[in-house]
């Protein structure tokens, strides 16, 4: 018998991710910016990894770090993700 914890469903986190990446890409390809070069401002090398988190593709997710890294390279607030 598993017994869940939490007070969110994997669903629920997913849509959430979904939900921040959707964002994220709508503000970088109205400024347009492309992803290496977002990638590569916020300090990832690889612009695979980046697009693997901005679509949500093997799991591959935002941490707080690159959310804080992407608000300051987009000159947005992090409240601005959430709108």
């Amino acid at each position: 018998m598993r017994v869940n914890f939490s007070n969110a469903s994997d669903e629920e986190i997913l849509s959430f991710h979904k939900s921040l990446s959707r964002k994220i890409r709508q503000i970088r390809e109205k400024k347009g910016i492309s992803q290496l070069d977002l990638a590569l401002d916020i300090g990832i090398k690889s612009v695979a990894f980046y697009s693997n988190c901005e679509n949500n593709r093997y799991g591959k997710h935002f941490n707080l770090e690159h959310i804080y890294k992407i608000c300051k390279s987009l000159e947005i607030k992090i409240q601005d993700l959430f709108e």
